[in-house]
């Protein structure tokens, strides 16, 4: 690490306690010269450090910005979930899922994680864009490198990350986050959070070399709010400002999911049913489209697989393992 991120960190790790430069410098082996200068930079990336005469450098409470030290805090992820993970956090990406599939194909290790402020090209299922605005989200993706994946067991990935947003939503600002089949999650009857999995799969084993998962939480209300063609869709998981909420909350996402992915004290069934109990559909009138054609049902249910049982109106039965619904709340 160099001094800048070595200093993130100790102030991270001791939000509102002030250090004198000279403490600083001791315990990073640097000039306080050079803490003066990774200070400015902190500064001027939008990290609010206090500077008082004879008391030193102190990171307000207040500060709500992503950084890899701050997530690190949080993170209770243990070495048999995964070994521990590379986290970065950059001020801008294209796509964070097209940074970490580039790192995938460079040889990055299982558990490589990029989280970016803002995405210009965030992508969503189905070739859709995810918007992504600054400051205001996670947008985060994960290299994954699970061995003997089939393609059937891969959807797993992404209704594991589904329960464990839901999880971490509800763990953080105490709102109740449900799940519209296959990876959307909703608060208050708006979505807030889309997931993507994307992965690559070996032309004669035929099983997932690796997996890429991204996920977009909608934190905060972008600043002049969300666009017009997605005023009816959209919402976030707070309304008001709060004390290191992303850090907090992508951190809690991750030991969630890790302890799903890693099995540690939890197994496939106990996610199940917590993707099932979250079911936001369950009982309610769907649309089923596929292709050109949509047909009309009723949402009887969740499998054992996460598919989607449902009931088309000219009484037939049947269970989705992948495509897209609509309702209308």
């Amino acid at each position: 690490m160099n001094t800048r991120e070595k200093l993130l960190e100790l102030l991270e790790s001791n939000r509102g306690v002030y250090f004198s430069g000279e403490e600083i410098a001791g315990r990073l082996n640097v000039s306080r010269t050079a803490v003066w200068k990774a200070v400015k930079s902190l500064q001027s990336a939008g990290y609010a450090i206090d500077a008082v005469t004879n008391k030193g450098y102190c990171l307000s409470r207040d500060t709500d910005i992503l950084s890899a030290q701050g997530i690190r805090k949080y993170l209770r992820v243990s070495r048999q979930q995964v070994s521990d993970p590379d986290i970065f956090v950059l001020d801008t990406a294209v796509s964070t899922n097209a940074v970490v599939r580039e790192g995938a194909d460079g040889g990055m290790p299982e558990g490589y994680t990029v989280l970016s402020n803002e995405q210009s090209a965030g992508r969503g299922r189905l070739g859709r864009s995810f918007f992504s605005p600054r400051g205001t989200g996670i947008y985060m993706s994960i290299l994954l490198r699970p061995g003997n994946c089939s393609p059937g067991q891969a959807v797993r990935i992404t209704t594991m990350a589904a329960v464990a947003v839901c999880e971490a939503i509800e763990a953080v600002s105490g709102e109740q986050a449900q799940i519209k089949w296959v990876n959307d999650i909703y608060v208050r009857d708006k979505k807030v959070c889309g997931i993507l999995t994307e992965g690559s799969f070996g032309l004669e084993s035929g099983l997932l070399e690796y997996a890429v998962l991204g996920v977009g939480i909608n934190v905060y209300q972008p600043e002049g709010g969300f666009p017009e063609e997605l005023l009816d869709i959209a919402g976030a998981v707070l309304t008001d400002r709060r004390e290191d909420v992303k850090n907090r909350l992508a951190a809690e996402f991750l030991n969630h999911f890790y302890g799903y992915y890693g099995g540690q004290g939890h197994g496939i069934a106990d996610y199940v049913e917590e993707y099932r109990r979250r079911s936001l559909v369950t009982g309610k009138r769907i649309a089923v489209l596929s292709g050109n054609e949509t047909r009309g049902a009723v949402a009887l249910g969740i499998d054992d697989e996460c598919g989607l049982l449902v009931r088309y109106d000219d009484g037939g039965e049947a269970c989705l393992s992948s495509g897209e619904i609509s309702i209308r709340l």
